[in-house]
């Protein structure tokens, strides 16, 4: 049996049953139980035409559910309604899907959870275990969703825009569970590519290719983080970084602009670079001055900061900082590199310190405390220039 053909038919069987007439929640319902038939009966050979076989069942199942319900004429006028069997259509609802499932009315966290049960065809444990929560709690969640979105029209017009989004939030969560999600992220925005023309999903993918691309050399072998700088880049997957140059240098000749192709393309200057020392961090900053352009962020402004510490100097990176509210996620790691860049290396413990406290993580949390216990051994061993 495929598990990777049964999570891309998913989102267009569905789409097949809202349709017919199915509500969304009432389809996603079925088709997820029509998954489940075809794990049974596909073990040993695959239907000719998985797509109708699975539209075939689904459509059943969804009636089965119709007809336990006490509207009676409601009931009637479906099955009287019901197709012959037969081949599913070429129709492709997925992308009013991708639409659907991060509509403004969801939460980013219930709009990245929809989104990976229905385009993605994972099963509630399987995203539940992805975010580290109970299947209880992520069931709830996603049924709310569903709620949420249950009179929305299916051929409204959506928001691209909401949904990179979404789909970034999706790979930022990281890589743990049965589904590696960060993988999954990546398929998903492959498959929003292939079937909607736009220079923003395209910017998407390529900072995500080149980010992933790095991943095999971000964590060491003994679990510990390896900061961008101290990471060795044989482990790097050029193949992928080769990928996501293309993708981007075809979305930025198209000369409009978006924010995810601006963070490709910082990402891409991090990717080129042989060694930390030749990053091209003035080219950098530049980028980083249209992402402020383009969004005006707080958390761009800190990478900014950092980006400027390292093209023009460590207090020039201070006085950037400065002008941010210092209680903005990972101010305090920003502020102790730039200190201990500036040789006070005081103030950079101290701010490890804070950063530690604050992380989020085991694996940053730890890798901060690192920092601050590295640089506190050193002001024992009276090695701070500040102190001079």
């Amino acid at each position: 049996m495929n598990d990777a053909l049964l999570r891309e038919l998913v989102p267009s069987v569905i789409g097949v049953l809202v349709r017919r007439g199915a509500d969304f929640a009432a389809a996603e319902d079925a088709v997820q139980e029509a998954l489940v038939e075809a794990v049974r009966a596909w073990r040993d050979d695959t239907p000719r035409d998985p797509k109708g076989w699975l539209v075939t069942v689904a459509w059943r199942k969804f009636l089965d559910a119709v007809r336990a319900d006490s509207s009676r004429r409601r009931r009637e006028e479906l099955v009287d309604a019901e197709p012959a069997p037969g081949p599913a259509g070429s129709v492709d609802d997925t992308l009013q899907l991708y639409f659907l499932c991060a509509h403004p009315s969801l939460s980013p966290n219930a709009a990245a959870a929809l989104t990976l049960r229905a385009v993605g065809g994972l099963t509630t444990r399987q995203i539940a275990d992805a975010y580290l929560v109970p299947e209880a709690t992520m069931a709830q969640r996603i049924s709310r969703a569903k709620r949420t979105v249950a009179d929305v029209r299916f051929d409204q017009v959506g928001d691209v825009g909401t949904v990179v989004r979404v789909l970034y939030l999706v790979f930022n969560e990281g890589y743990s569970g049965q589904v590696d999600i960060a993988a999954e992220a990546i398929r998903l925005t492959r498959q929003l590519a292939a079937i909607a023309d736009h220079e923003e999903i395209a910017g998407l993918l390529a900072l995500m290719l080149l980010h992933h691309a790095r991943r095999p050399a971000r964590i060491a072998g003994d679990g510990r983080l390896v900061p961008l700088p101290e990471q060795d880049r044989s482990l790097w997957d050029t193949g992928l970084i080769a990928e996501g140059v293309g993708i981007l240098q075809a979305a930025l000749a198209r000369d409009r602009l978006g924010e995810f192709q601006a963070q490709a393309a910082i990402a891409a200057l991090h990717a080129d670079a042989p060694s930390a020392e030749e990053t091209d961090w003035v080219q950098i900053v530049e980028w980083y001055d249209e992402l402020v352009r383009l969004t005006d962020s707080p958390v761009v402004r800190l990478n900014r900061a950092v980006a400027i510490g390292e093209a023009d100097g460590a207090r020039l990176g201070l006085a950037a900082l400065a002008d941010l509210d210092d209680s903005l996620p990972r101010y305090d790691a920003v502020a102790a590199y730039l200190h201990e860049r500036d040789g006070d290396l005081r103030a950079a413990a101290r701010g490890y310190v804070a950063a530690a406290a604050a992380a989020s993580n085991l694996a940053e949390r730890d890798h901060l405390t690192r920092q601050a216990a590295r640089l506190n051994a050193r002001l024992r061993a009276g090695t701070d220039p500040a102190a001079d």
